[in-house]
């Protein structure tokens, strides 16, 4: 594989292309596509729609029925198809057809010297300001036919997906302008026949607050349609009788927006995005309902006819063109991070409130390291005891030092215990550990500098077994505080252990998220500013398991990797079921560059640190052998807790359900064809 291609990792690029239109100038306006098209081809674009009747303008009203321009139109279109026999694009155009009686308004597919076919606009607008069935007839029962262009017969009618032979899940299919805003629109059942790239040709004279309407239904339709949406509005040089246009173009991808362009441009104007057939199709896979939606309608969807092209794509690094998120559980837009927080936070109280009602509103006992999780953990403990009205003395914290807790870690425990005013105690484990490795014999006890996993496990389980006899002993239940990201890589002590606990709060939420939803608290005041003050000092603290004496500061990150690359890693796993090598892909175009792209609000500057491709290949490796060859028995009996985000969980019962003896053989194999 040529591991730098973006044709190679599933993607496809597209453009929606707007500019100066001629009014009943066919002959000009091609020259202006086959211009465009140019410019697409240089950027190795593979499909590129341009604005409703753009051989003639949208704006030319009874014009449309004059035969000099409905001639000129046939030789615009002869000369879009030879302009375009050495280009890359499919290019999708506008123009006004006769057929049999009447003229249709169409969509006409070019490639490589020939049209694909064409798609007649189903739903011509005879209100308001639009009077377009005076001279325009309806496509809405055109399936199955064809139509004679340029001498040419090409099929014709709504019912056409022109599918690439050479690029995977790359299916195209076009509607125009009004059909997008019927309750169902001619994409939907498109989509369900199997587009995945839906193209809008659009006139769409400006009003006040249209662009936004614009906007919601091009979302809608990708995220209903789990596609991508390829909007072009007519612009500049359209007729301002009575109208004005802003040329709006847009790419949505499954709800998302890729790219657009500045409206009432005086120039060309075309956004240009990368769209993931891989993501859309694993959506597809998953979302059952979405096929089931398919046989409901399938006496239309199943008479689509598919009509082949090879696109012949570019194998040369064309860079890639979308934004990748470096923490995709964390958005870096400083309002939906915000959001997202709000929503995560709630959900974990909520979560916890609820448990507590339903067995009878026990204690909470939960052991404080002065780490980020228990810190988590014991603050969302806090706000479930304030909005169920109990005291939060109910909260019975303890904190548990062993051979290796640090004065800093444990002064954090006792101060974020003390100014959220619940129950602390400390618990030193080391006299009872010291005990336990002696009957075992581990050389430890003879005085040996021994630290190995069962040196350290010793004392996880004994946290563990304390706060789960102590709950018995005290009317409570144990709160879990391990994350996602732990569960994901198995960075946990099994059974008696933290592994374990009654319920666990955090185990939808990644690593990646915990800091930006501390930071959270502290920025909307939950608590009171002395809380404040140590919460931020927690989160200045280096993630440590504080298990092995002698060491200046045991660095978990240093062990397994950086949480930032295995969460980037998880997310494109558990949601999209993304291969290895497509994952080290957009983690190198994330990560390769600190100065490039948008970081979290607040994520600390010391801390914005770049990742070569030797690095990103070597924790994905340490991930794919964690989470695929070892971690799925500890998974598998993982407590309860509340799902977080839609990136997924990792509950048996729930998002990820596994064998716990598979093997990480294929996506090991997969991960070596980055050597190729």
């Amino acid at each position: 594989m040529n591991f730098w291609s973006i044709y190679q990792h599933g993607f496809a690029r597209v453009a929606a292309c707007t500019g100066h239109t001629v009014i009943a100038d066919p002959l000009a306006n091609a020259e202006a596509v086959l211009r465009q098209a140019q410019a697409c081809a240089r950027d190795g674009v593979a499909v590129a729609v341009f604005p409703e009747l753009g051989l003639t303008g949208y704006s030319i009203e009874d014009l449309l029925l004059q035969d000099p321009v409905l001639d000129e139109v046939e030789q615009a279109l002869r000369n879009v198809v030879a302009g375009s026999a050495d280009l890359l694009p499919v290019l999708v155009v506008g123009a006004p057809l006769r057929h049999r009686h009447r003229i249709y308004n169409c969509a006409v597919i070019v490639h490589r010297g020939r049209i694909l076919g064409v798609a007649p606009k189903s739903y011509p607008p005879n209100y308001r300001e639009f009077y377009e069935r005076r001279q325009i007839a309806s496509g809405e029962n055109e399936r199955g036919g064809t139509i004679r262009v340029g001498g040419v017969e090409v099929p014709f009618g709504i019912d056409l997906l022109f599918e690439a032979e050479d690029v995977p899940g790359l299916v195209l299919h076009a509607e125009i302008c009004e059909d997008m805003w019927v309750p169902v629109p001619p994409s939907a059942e498109a989509a369900l026949a199997g587009a995945t790239v839906l193209a809008n040709l659009s006139g769409s004279p400006i009003t006040v607050g249209r662009a936004e309407d614009r906007r919601l239904l091009c979302r809608a339709a990708s995220a209903r349609c789990l596609a991508a949406y390829v909007y072009s509005a007519a612009g500049l040089g359209e007729s301002t009788t009575d109208l004005s246009w802003d040329g709006q173009t847009m790419i949505y991808e499954n709800g998302a927006l890729l790219a657009e362009t500045d409206r009432f441009a005086s120039d060309d104007q075309y956004a240009v995005a990368d769209v993931d057939l891989d993501l859309l199709r694993q959506e597809r896979h998953r979302m059952g309902t979405f096929d089931d939606n398919r046989r409901a309608h399938a006496g239309r969807t199943d008479d689509f006819r598919r009509v082949p092209f090879r696109l012949d794509s570019p194998t040369a690094d064309l860079g890639l063109r979308r934004r990748v998120e470096r923490f995709p559980f964390v958005p870096a837009d400083a309002d939906r991070l915000a959001l997202d927080c709000y929503e995560a936070y709630n959900i974990q109280v909520a979560g916890l409130q609820q448990r507590l009602s339903a067995i009878g509103g026990p204690k909470v006992v939960i052991g404080v390291s002065g780490g980020l999780d228990s810190t988590h953990a014991l603050i969302v403990a806090a706000r479930a005891m304030d909005r169920a009205g109990r005291p939060r003395s109910d909260i019975l914290a303890f904190t548990l030092p062993g051979f290796a807790t640090s004065d800093h870690t444990k002064d954090n425990a006792h101060k974020l215990m003390n100014s959220l005013g619940v129950t602390a105690a400390e618990l030193d484990i080391t006299p009872t550990a010291r005990l336990m490795l002696k009957e075992m014999g581990h050389p430890f006890a003879a005085g040996e500098p021994v630290y190995d996993v069962t040196f350290e496990n010793v004392q996880a389980g004994l946290r563990t077994d304390y706060l789960f006899r102590l709950a018995n002993q005290r009317g409570g239940i144990v709160l879990g505080t391990g994350d996602l990201s732990e569960l994901a890589l198995g960075w946990s002590t099994y059974g008696v252990g933290d592994q374990m606990s009654h319920y666990n709060v955090n185990s939808g939420v990644p690593k990646t998220l915990i800091q930006h939803l501390i930071r959270w608290v502290i920025g909307s005041e939950q608590f009171d500013e002395e809380t404040g003050r140590t919460l931020a000092a927690i989160l200045d603290t280096e993630i440590s398991p504080e298990l092995v004496p002698g060491e200046e500061m045991q660095s978990t990150e240093s062990k397994i990797g950086p949480y930032a690359l295995h969460d980037f890693t998880l997310f494109h796993v558990l949601r999209y079921g993304f291969r290895p090598s497509k994952i080290a892909f957009l983690a190198w175009h994330a990560w390769h560059e600190a100065d490039a792209g948008a970081w979290p609000p607040g994520f600390p500057e010391a801390k914005r640190v770049a990742y070569d491709l030797a690095e990103i290949r070597r924790w994905l490796e340490v991930f794919c052998r964690r989470f695929f060859a070892f971690a799925q028995f500890k998974r598998s009996a993982m407590p309860n807790g509340p799902k977080v985000s839609a990136g997924g969980s990792l509950s048996p019962r729930g998002d990820w359900r596994a064998p716990s003896d598979g093997n990480a053989a294929a996506w090991l194999r997969d991960l070596g064809r980055i050597d190729d």
